[in-house]
């Protein structure tokens, strides 16, 4: 295998922006600053590890190699086999993998170089500098001076060894904090400018010199590198930009809906908000910036209150096609509260479509042939069109047939006959029990209710308090070893009692789940403490 050299963002798969290399053996990724190497608890928001394992059968395998930290973007490498990994792994332990990162600081620098050597000894969130007095616990990193720009100087770092944040360390106790760094006394900044810049080591099959690199861009929008690292603008043209307190704006969340900006609080637009909006809309070259009032009582808003309103550019049409993951959806801006699609199913839908949920949860049809589908509160009918794409036959439910008819019409905009599927108009509870009389049986129930919904004909639904009499009354209409799909937007509901909420009705319901995969919200939804995560879903086969 010839010596991989200068690789950059610009990929070899076209699915996965951030993706720099890949073959049989290794994966090679240039990470986002503000996304994790991995998961941090059980149900955070997902690292980039889980990400990828999660959404391709051939990534299900990868092991971590080394990690960055959150904030520190760049070169990162997973291994796909048991060779690359028992490779890889002995190459980092044995310190024959090079690695060279980019970092920026405001600080004066006293020496156009330096090597430090210590140890580094944890306290609390932080580590400090201690003589080094053991090979084993030595940390070395050398550092050199790239150029002064803008009062900030540009210094290479090499990490002779590999400890948890040894370069942070190393530069503080040198005089340099790296901006943004405020752990170590870096001044503040929008990001951490730290960058992994570039990785050699020897391909583990071939034991050829293979060399990654990334170049670092520490003027970019962070916000926007993050989505840009993991969504394809080929296939997905609608897509979150900002999310509230993650993204540094409590309250504040836009999306992009093809040529158009939607963004949305519970309070007036600041002069700051209106200047980032149409900054974005310059750079990604939109046509029109709306805005919509979150209101706390919906169902009172007069008529037209509850829509988005046009505040720069020009009027969208009052119907628009958008892109996501290839597959078509009609946009409304003028319909209501809802715009038609909720792209925080992003992922979800991708994995009907995809027909993989993750590795080792089965996706087949009970009786070996075509699957048959259940979407209650089918709403436009997103996850219906995605599981027909994918050979499914699809029954959508919903109380509303405003929105079946524009489910119907998201099945135009990408082929698919409608009348080759079933669209019924009426209350999901009632429907089951129907369903059961019929003796109909599905290989998937697809259940992703409101979080809270009233109508006169049927009352008040909160999903905490019915998700569970749901998910009995989807039992008997599920196939043995059936998937059954339940997901809830419910900010204030813990993982732990969604799931227990679930678990229970199929227990009491004399059936029990024999595989479980449970997934948060989409990376381009981060969470944070302040903002913890919200979307809950569990794909879980049901015996």
């Amino acid at each position: 295998m010839p010596a991989v050299d200068s690789y950059t963002s610009q990929k070899q798969s076209g699915t996965v922006p951030c993706v720099l290399f890949e073959d049989e053996h290794l994966l090679v990724v240039n990470k986002p600053a503000g996304l994790n190497t991995h998961a941090p608890a059980p149900y955070s928001g997902e690292g980039i590890y889980d990400w990828l394992r999660r959404r391709e059968p051939r990534w299900a395998d990868l092991a971590i190699i080394h990690r960055l930290d959150k904030e520190t973007s760049g070169v990162i490498v997973f291994s796909k086999t048991a060779l690359a990994s028992r490779s890889s792994t002995r190459q980092f332990a044995e310190r024959q993998v090079r690695k060279k990162y980019l970092l920026a600081t405001d600080k004066p620098v006293k020496s156009p170089s330096a090597t430090v050597v210590s140890t580094l000894v944890r306290a609390g969130e932080k580590y400090f500098s201690r003589p080094s007095v053991s090979p084993n616990d030595r940390a070395e990193t050398r550092f050199r001076v790239r150029e002064t720009v803008r009062g900030c100087t540009l210094l290479e770092a090499e990490p002779i060894t590999g400890r948890t944040h040894q370069i942070r360390v190393h530069a503080a106790d040198q005089g340099f904090p790296i901006l943004g760094d405020l752990l170590y006394g870096g001044s503040a900044a929008n990001r951490l400018f730290l960058h992994s810049e570039e990785l050699s080591l020897k391909h583990p099959a071939t034991a050829a010199p293979i060399r990654f690199r990334a170049e670092a861009d520490f003027s970019a929008d962070i916000r926007l590198g993050l989505r840009a690292a993991l969504i394809d603008p080929r296939a997905t043209s609608a897509h979150r930009l900002l999310h509230g307190a993650p993204d540094g704006w409590p309250g504040w969340h836009v999306d992009r809906f093809g040529d158009y900006l939607l963004s949305q609080t519970s309070e007036p637009l600041s002069d700051a908000q209106r200047k980032l909006l149409e900054e974005w809309s310059r750079r990604l070259s939109l046509r029109g910036v709306y805005h919509k009032t979150l209101l706390r009582r919906v169902q009172q808003a007069a008529a037209g209150e509850n829509c988005p309103r046009l505040i720069a550019g020009e009027a969208a049409p009052e119907a628009f096609a958008i892109r996501e993951n290839g597959v078509n959806y009609e946009i409304r801006f003028g319909d209501g509260y809802s715009v038609g699609l909720f792209l925080d199913q992003r992922e979800n839908r991708r994995r009907f479509l995809s027909r993989y949920v993750g590795a080792g949860f089965p996706w087949r049809a009970a009786s070996g042939g075509s699957l048959e589908v259940l979407n209650t509160f089918a709403y436009t009918c997103g996850f219906s069109v995605c599981a027909a794409l994918g050979g499914a036959r699809v029954t959508s439910l919903d109380l509303s047939k405003k929105y079946l008819e524009w489910g119907r019409q998201n099945f135009l905009l990408n082929g698919l006959p409608p009348d080759q599927h079933e669209f019924i108009c009426g209350d999901v509870f009632e429907w089951l029990r129907r369903l059961k009389r019929k003796n109909r049986r599905f290989d998937i129930v697809v259940l992703d209710p409101p979080t809270f919904s009233q109508s006169k004909q049927f009352g008040a639904f909160q999903v905490e308090k019915h998700l569970g009499r749901l998910v009995r009354e989807c039992l008997p209409i599920l196939k043995r070893d059936g998937v059954l799909f339940a997901s809830a937007n419910a900010a204030g509901w813990l993982p732990e009692d969604f799931l227990e909420t679930i678990k229970r009705a199929i227990a009491i319901s004399g059936h029990r789940a024999a595989r479980e995969h449970y997934v948060p919200q989409p990376p381009d939804f981060p969470v944070s403490r302040r903002e913890p995560a919200y979307l809950k879903t569990v794909w879980l086969c049901i015996e």
